[in-house]
């Protein structure tokens, strides 16, 4: 199933859902003919459509809202965070190619710092699916919660099929002794190919598929810290407020100050516009990058060659 047949059969079922979007049809192409009424394009105004989202909220129905992540993110946030996060409000809202998957775009279309946003905001839930198999499966929990909720759509076809979406639960796909790799979005499958080159490596490593982001599996990340000799986090995102700050700040809240953690993820600065294969080659987010990343730091940790970035939290 895909994106858009489960968003309208979800839709059809429950007449208190609206459909709403930005201008920005990519998820959505064929809704309006079979919504009719209650699809709205509001045109290239987001500000606009948060704000029609909540005030239909109020009466309520339950706003499902399309625009690029950046534009939903950065210039509808006092909509988003007075609209609906004050208000508690249960509209939902669907970014479009955020980090890695706006390739070819520039910093101004760049949605790297959307995690942090959203999850800055009070009752503001924060979910990053790995493929469409993990969006379908995750969105039916997320849409029907009463509460704000942005997801990091991601309607890219994996190889891999998901475990069933637990509300508020990380997908633990393989556990490690010497390392667990901590990722979200569509970076999944290439930490799951690295995974693989790192075993032939002869290294025990875990995987965890943290599909929700706020709320975020504690258990998940403590146990990974408990039984792993190095966590590694996985993210196309800015390093500061992503998944590297929300495994910090757990291990900081349940004491675990000697736990060493190597962040992979884009530090103070944007990333280089190209084609998706071009940009993961050139920030080392291919999986034999992340392999090289990951096998550099345990020879220096061994006391071979030089320092990767790795932190004890």
């Amino acid at each position: 199933m895909t994106y858009e047949e489960l968003l309208t059969e979800t839709a059809l079922k429950d007449e208190r859902i609206i459909v709403m979007t930005a201008e920005n049809r990519a998820l959505v192409r064929n809704i309006p003919t079979v919504l009719g009424a209650r699809f709205v394009d509001t045109g290239i105004t987001e500000q606009t459509m948060v704000g029609m989202a909540a005030g239909l909220a109020l009466r309520g129905r339950i706003p499902i809202v399309h625009a690029l992540a950046p534009f939903l993110t950065m210039r509808a946030f006092e909509f988003i965070r007075t609209d609906a996060g004050i208000a508690g409000l249960p509209v939902k809202l669907s970014g479009y190619i955020p980090g890695f998957l706006s390739d070819g775009n520039g910093p101004t279309h760049q949605a790297i710092e959307d995690v942090a946003i959203m999850r800055g905001i009070p009752g503001m839930e924060v979910y990053s699916p790995a493929d469409e198999d993990d969006a379908v499966k995750m969105l039916p929990s997320i849409w029907a919660a009463p509460v704000p909720a942005y997801v990091r759509i991601n309607h890219k076809k994996g190889t891999f099929v998901h475990a069933a979406y637990q509300p508020g639960k990380a997908e633990v796909v393989a556990e490690g002794k010497d390392l667990t790799l901590l990722v979200y979005g569509f970076l999944f499958d290439n930490a799951r190919q690295a995974m693989a080159l790192l075993e032939k490596e002869g290294l025990s490593v875990g995987l965890v598929n943290m599909r929700s982001l706020k709320p975020v599996d504690e258990e998940a990340i403590v146990r990974a810290a408990q039984g792993s000799g190095l966590l590694v986090t996985i993210e196309d995102h800015l390093q500061t407020g992503g998944l590297y700050s929300i495994v910090a700040e757990v291990l900081l809240r349940h004491r675990m100050g000697a736990t060493e953690v190597l962040p992979l993820a884009l530090n103070e600065r944007w990333f280089r516009p190209g084609l998706l294969s071009q940009v993961l080659e050139t920030e080392g987010f291919t999986p034999a990058a992340i392999t090289s990343r990951i096998m550099r730091h345990l020879q220096f940790a061994g006391g071979v060659g030089e320092p990767s970035g790795a932190r004890i939290i």
